[in-house]
């Protein structure tokens, strides 16, 4: 007898074959029947008129401290990931060490938008190993999920306070080399890093992995070499490739002998060649046996920044040690007319390169206020309250938001733009390029600033059925079997008989991300922002079902993933030499 039968709907297995018509039949956390069937079922839900597809996987999330308050993993659930990926850009947290935790914390605060009551009062801190850090959480999710070792957690932990500021000495290198061999061992993923100027720490200096030599981040890959079922993801420092770039993925992918996926490539109609251009890391490296792909956002993301966590505005020339200080102390600099000017300079300077652009300070657009006073100003663009206020544009962005503790959010380039025809038809492109992994959801960061984390319900939503530059068959391959052939994981991203019951029911006419909202739902009340999914049904992983009409059944079946008992190895072909 079957457990579950899922009748009646069209089923897309995530192979790119056209839909149709048959049955699921779910046993024993498996798939049982794939087509008709005589066969009896404990449970039959009808799904006609709905697309029956695998559980979508989203291989860029940072839900690693969010495990141990919301074994959902909301929302990616909600929205149709069954298995998700954590730990990248190097900041997993663990392993820990002496002193490790506190700096973690608040360097997660800093980087990742994560409140850090939040991260000290819903997150235990009391294991030393990578291992031990599975076992905690193993039995407690409603999805799959696994974790990157990230590069920054092992230079603290080897390092200590030399982990900042510090090229690592052969014994600090030999020690960090066995400690993510311990943790590869314990199950970790693999192994990620950054090297992006917007990650810096909670004193406002740059994260430990951005203080790594090019021959201590080559060594840390070729650990994973030894190591079946891991991979590497990585951030590189510029995005708009030099050969030094090029080459330093290409170099960590051979010596891992593993793909590297880097984060983020986001096309735009306001520089269509730069996609190509990106992309080119891939070809450079295809050239040399090695592979490295870019994730793609599928959408413009609405990013909200704030001077209060500084997170980006900390990345401008001139404007790091700002964010070192005090929130009045901060307060009372950003009140001094030289200071003003001489952050205003750094922001307009060549050296900010691309993040030039964020200093059109009077197209920021007011969202969030955090003064009932000022409501007023909400939804409104700073040239706009400038002109009113008599003051030029940078003045009355910084007076609003000392006079709200710093806590006033705004969007850079008006909070809009990447709708337009020619944006999404890049973007159709870019997700049939074989160079490309559709995700970079960041899911479970930047809680108060960006709203990628439904990246599933955009691409069915808006990428098929609105705009229709991918086909939904080919979308939920995407979806699903790309991201989980790059990390093989074992027999999940297609509807096949035998394979693991992770599906997803959804209704093609009404699938979308609901609006933006914030919801007050972490430890100590602290604030995310949120969407609703619309129109996904039905959410399986293993065989039971965790979301049913956008309610939680409570059931956690999900899988903790671990390198080479869940994930099979993925070579690349100039790797074995």
């Amino acid at each position: 007898m079957l457990d579950i039968l899922i009748h009646g709907g069209t089923v897309v297995d995530g192979t790119g074959a056209p839909g149709r018509s048959a049955d699921i039949g779910l046993r024993d956390g498996r798939i049982a029947v794939v087509g008709k069937t005589e066969e009896q079922a404990k449970e039959t839900i009808d799904v006609k008129g709905r697309i029956v597809a695998p559980g979508f996987v989203d291989i860029h999330t940072h839900y690693d401290a969010q495990v141990f308050w919301d074994g959902t993993l909301s929302p990616s659930s909600y929205h149709g990931v069954t298995s998700v990926a954590a730990g990248n850009c190097g900041f997993s947290i663990a392993p820990l060490g002496p002193g490790a935790g506190e700096y973690l914390m608040h360097m997660l605060a800093r980087v990742e938008g994560m409140p850090l009551e939040s991260l000290r009062e819903g997150v235990p801190w009391s294991w030393t190993s990578f291992g031990e850090y599975l076992d905690l959480i193993d039995g407690t999710l409603a999805v799959n999920a696994g974790f990157m070792v990230g590069h920054s957690a092992l230079r603290r932990v080897v390092m200590g306070e030399r982990a900042v500021g510090h090229e690592a000495t052969p014994d600090e290198l030999k020690g960090m080399e066995r400690l993510l061999a311990e943790s590869l061992e314990g199950g970790g993923l693999g192994f990620s890093s950054t090297i992006a100027s917007t990650h810096n720490d909670g004193d406002g200096n740059p994260v430990p992995s951005r203080h790594a030599s090019r021959e201590e981040l080559v060594a840390l890959a070729r650990v994973v070499r030894d190591f079946p079922g891991t991979t590497l993801e990585f951030l590189p420092g510029v995005t708009l490739f030099t050969e030094k770039e090029k080459s330093l993925m290409t170099d960590l992918s051979l010596a891992a002998n593993r793909p590297l996926n880097w984060n983020l490539l986001a096309p735009s109609s306001q520089s269509p060649g730069t996609p190509e251009k990106q992309l080119s890391a891939t070809d450079y490296a295809r050239e040399r046996g090695a592979e490295v792909l870019a994730l793609t956002v599928p959408q413009s993301p609405t990013v909200r920044i704030n001077l209060a966590t500084g997170f980006v505005f900390d990345a401008l020339p001139g404007w790091a040690d700002l964010f070192r200080l005090s929130i009045d102390d901060r307060k009372k600099a950003l009140e001094d007319p030289e200071y003003r000017e001489k952050l205003d300079r750094g922001a307009h300077s060549e050296e900010a390169g691309m993040l030039r652009g964020l200093a059109n300070w009077g197209n920021m657009l007011v969202d969030q206020i955090a003064d009932p006073d000022n409501e007023s100003l909400r939804g409104r663009r700073i040239a706009e309250i400038a002109e009113e206020q008599g003051k030029t544009t940078f003045d009355a962005m910084l007076d609003l938001a000392v006079s709200e503790d710093l806590k006033t959010s705004f969007c850079p380039g008006g909070g809009g733009g990447g709708d337009d025809d020619a944006t999404w038809k890049l973007r159709g492109e870019a997700w049939h390029d074989d160079r490309t992994i559709i995700g970079a959801s960041d899911a479970g960061a930047h809680l108060d600033m960006i709203d990628t984390f439904a990246f599933s319900t955009q691409v069915l939503g808006n990428g098929v059925r609105e705009r229709g530059v991918i086909s939904l068959e080919e979308a939920v391959r995407q979806l699903a079997d790309v991201p989980a052939r790059l990390y093989g994981m074992r027999e999940r991203g297609q509807l096949q008989e035998g394979w693991h019951g992770d599906v997803v029911v959804f209704d093609k006419d009404t699938v979308a991300t609901g609006p933006t909202y914030t919801r007050n739902d972490l430890p100590t009340g602290a604030g995310r922002l949120y969407a609703d999914a619309v129109g996904i049904d039905h959410v399986f992983c293993n065989g039971v079902e965790i979301v049913r009409h956008n309610e939680t059944t409570g059931a956690l079946p999900g899988t903790v993933f671990r390198s080479g008992r869940d994930l099979d190895t993925v070579e690349v072909p100039g790797g074995s030499k």
